[in-house]
């Protein structure tokens, strides 16, 4: 196993202090990825397996990773959610209300929105010193990680400066409604054995808690239903018994439409959260598709 030496920094943004973890590439090949973990807004930190055995794996095959810890979403309204039962690596919902005296600040969008913008900035700065170059940097996150990327990348193009290579989305949630699932992936859900089910209540409860008020028009909120042209060549991988890949299959369709360079896959059998899963079969081969998306893209950008 190669040895990852990893830094933590503190930055700030949109008024918030938070921090990120460098994982520099034992031997750096030119790639660099920004990486947020997921967690419904309100859930994880840079040690849940989403974001260091993610992070890792990328930095073991050349790539060096900026993981944000964003600043979560409020808690306040956790009582009014019907969370699904917790995923591996993820706290239950008893012990996320203990953990509210940690003194951990909390706010609604846009601040997690603008740090993923401003991780993604820092990463480009520093460019040189991890191994790589400014405009062959790439986003991606998993579930309201990718939720984060794909608005950062949205936030990016608008900005008209530098833009991310490549955009990877894992299992992510891309619209503030779900589509409705077609009748193959309703009755996938309906056999679900692990309980986990992002139920159209429990989605509607943690997007509205993510919003605190803002519009669930803002495309920066989420992304799915807006106009993408534009945006970074994006990968999206979702998971196969899951409610979120009505979504994921949604936002491809709409990037495909809107002439994105776009590589949509399924992980068949898969659940949601499978990075989580440190023994999940699904996970190496999805961080290889992810590893080899991100060199190929970093290759067109430095050409």
């Amino acid at each position: 196993m190669i040895t990852i030496a990893t830094e933590d920094l503190a930055l700030r943004a949109a008024g918030h202090d938070f921090g990120i973890r460098v994982y520099p590439a034992a031997r750096p090949d030119g790639t660099i990825a920004v990486w947020l973990h997921g967690g419904a807004f309100i859930f994880g930190d840079l040690d849940v397996p989403e974001a260091d055995a993610t992070s890792r794996y990328l930095a073991e095959h050349g790539t060096s990773v900026v993981s944000v810890d964003y600043t979560l979403a409020p808690i306040d309204a956790l009582a009014s959610i019907p969370l699904p039962p917790p995923q591996d690596g993820m706290p239950s919902p008893e012990d996320l209300v203990k953990s509210l005296g940690s003194g951990r600040s909390r706010a609604p969008f846009p601040v997690a929105s603008l740090q993923a913008v401003a991780a993604f900035d820092w990463a480009a700065e520093h460019a040189t010193d991890l191994g790589g170059v400014a405009h062959a940097v790439a986003i991606g996150g998993a579930s309201a990680g990718g939720n984060l990327a794909a608005g950062a990348a949205l936030r990016l193009r608008d900005r008209g400066a530098n833009v991310p290579s490549a955009s990877c989305l894992i299992y992510p949630v891309l619209h503030s409604t779900l589509p409705e699932p077609d009748e193959e992936l309703a009755a996938k859900i309906a056999r679900l054995t692990s309980g986990f089910d992002m139920s159209p209540e429990a989605t509607a409860g943690i997007n509205a808690n993510y919003l605190g008020g803002a519009p669930a028009t803002d495309p920066y909120a989420f992304p799915g239903g807006h106009d993408p042209r534009g945006v970074a060549p994006t990968l999206i991988v979702n998971a196969d018994s899951d409610r979120l890949r009505a979504s994921g299959q949604a936002y491809a369709a709409e990037l495909a439409a809107a002439g994105v360079e776009v590589e949509a896959v399924r992980a068949a059998g898969s659940e949601h959260g499978f990075l989580n899963g440190l023994e999940d079969p699904h996970r190496l081969a999805v961080l290889a598709r992810m590893s080899r998306f991100i060199h190929e893209r970093a290759a067109t950008a430095r050409a």
